[in-house]
């Protein structure tokens, strides 16, 4: 009985157990800190690429491989008179995406492959994370340019690079075996140019 007695009441070994309860909390209280760091990273490298990509998409060749030559003045139904700004109404939104081949909606001719990988190839530079998948490329009208400009795209279009379903792996996702989503990033300027060319 003494000896039980002893053992019960011996604090020796104290600081050791009570260490080896608060470890794993604290292990992982200080994993979780590192992982919010490394998710407001990787949004920033994501927000960064989505701002390149807009950029290199303002100042290189359209997507919409048609819309550059496309002039509302002889083309649109019902036609623009030349030197008039293009209506709302006859230029709708133009998305190309790269899920699966890269394509765009509307009447302004096939995507060009081209254009849209290279902004893509740009984008991933900055994240590598980033494919053809992950992107959209968004043409919507501004109010700038004029049916049947000589010397241009007739219209500037407002171009929006969206970047989405990037994955974010926790280092506690490891442990629990879990991955998150980014937010959907976008960024958008007006056209400079559309009739330029891109190089890598």
């Amino acid at each position: 009985m003494k000896i039980l007695r002893n053992f019960i009441v011996d604090r020796s070994a104290a600081s050791a157990a009570e260490f080896a309860l608060v470890l794993p909390l604290f292990t992982l209280f200080f994993v979780g800190i590192i992982d919010v760091g490394l998710y407001a990273w990787s949004i920033n490298r994501a927000e960064k690429a989505t701002q390149v990509g807009a950029r290199w998409a303002v100042v290189t060749d359209l997507v919409p491989s048609g819309l550059a030559d496309y002039s509302f003045a002889t083309q649109a139904s019902p036609l623009v008179p030349q030197g008039e700004t293009v209506p709302q109404s006859a230029f709708p939104d133009i998305t190309c995406t790269g899920a699966g081949s890269i394509s765009c909606n509307g009447s302004f001719g096939a995507a060009n492959s081209a254009a849209f990988t290279a902004i893509v190839n740009r984008m991933r530079q900055i994240d590598g994370r980033i494919q053809n998948q992950n992107v959209r490329v968004i043409y919507s009208w501004s109010g700038l340019g004029f049916s049947g400009d000589p010397n241009g795209p007739d219209v500037a279009p407002i171009v929006t690079v969206e970047v989405n379903n990037l994955q974010f792996s926790p280092i506690s996702g490891v442990i629990f075996g879990a991955t998150m989503n980014l937010p959907t990033l976008a960024y958008s300027l007006t056209s400079e140019d559309g009739s330029g060319t891109y190089s890598n």
